[in-house]
């Protein structure tokens, strides 16, 4: 509705420029034009208009424009498609219609999702969500176990998901991130929801029955750290004791004090020297250094 009807200013002509390149849309001119207004332009059916920015609307034309110049007091009927989803088809008695029930002072309507924005001033929007979970087991075993308890569990693509993925019930995409976690992508609504929580569930449940693995290889390269730690240890312990501790031939230590030297295998604990005191303390304080550095184990044979 132009007010004022020449639509030269005024929120009648911001609006104009924003809605006449829409075919849904018409304006009512409800009075007289003058020449060199925009309403007067309109009523003579343009090929383009010119916006107050300075821009043309050439889209204008191809509009399917319809000019009604109705006489004083003369009635005119005008008949617009509303176009709704749920009114393409006619439902049938005992048929399901599912959609959104809208309430507008004594009125209800049922509506599609993607119909609110359109038929009322509401809007819709979707929520991703996204959570990743710590999982160090094999993604294959995650994915077998699903497919015994759910209906639809469906591989994807690597080309579609950039790695190891599957689709649950179409909802729900759980992808391999890396060794120690995985990640769960979803859309969200009642079911969506229910269905990342039954996954992480299982995810969590499937963690806690995993045996801890420990490779040989690790197994034996913390071993051999672990040694080298101890051999660090008791050098230093020696050194505190006895001062001069040096490395001799076949990994022997080499210990001096006020003359008199000891050669102590780190391997055997065997203690030689002359100085059969100095070799008595040396002994003790070795065993008693192994004793304190290296753990006890668990079983005695």
């Amino acid at each position: 509705m132009a007010s004022p009807s020449g639509l030269q200013s005024g929120l009648s002509r911001q609006l104009f420029e924003i809605w006449c390149s829409d075919k849904k849309k018409a304006c009512v001119i409800p009075g007289n034009v003058v020449e060199g207004t925009l309403a007067k332009t309109i009523i003579n059916e343009p090929k383009k208009v010119t916006l107050m920015n300075g821009n043309l609307i050439t889209q204008f034309a191809e509009s399917n424009t319809k000019i009604i110049s109705p006489k004083n007091c003369q009635s005119i009927e005008m008949y617009f498609n509303s176009e709704k989803r749920l009114a393409e088809k006619t439902p049938e008695v005992g048929e399901t219609v599912g959609g959104l029930l809208v309430k507008k002072t004594f009125t209800y309507q049922i509506m599609a999702p993607d119909d609110l924005h359109v038929f009322s001033q509401l809007s819709t929007e979707n929520i991703s969500q996204r959570i990743t979970i710590a999982y160090t087991g094999a993604f294959c075993v995650l994915e077998h176990r699903l497919k015994q308890i759910l209906e639809s569990v469906e591989s994807l693509p690597d080309e579609e998901s950039e790695g190891p993925a599957f689709r649950v019930h179409e909802r729900l995409t759980v992808k391999y991130e890396s060794e120690k976690h995985i990640s769960l992508h979803w859309r969200s609504d009642p079911i969506s929801d229910m269905v990342s929580d039954f996954v992480v569930a299982l995810v969590l449940n499937i963690s806690r029955e995993i045996p801890k693995v420990v490779v040989e290889s690790e197994e034996a390269t913390k071993t051999e750290e672990n040694s080298k730690k101890a051999e660090k240890v008791i050098h230093a312990l020696l050194v505190s004791l006895f001062g001069d501790v040096k490395f001799g031939e076949n990994g022997k230590l080499v210990i001096s004090v006020d003359g008199n030297v000891v050669h102590l295998d780190k391997q055997s604990g065997n203690v030689e020297s002359e100085n059969e005191g100095l070799k008595e303390r040396v002994r003790v304080a070795f065993q008693r250094i192994q004793n304190a550095v290296k753990p006890i184990p668990l079983f005695v044979s």
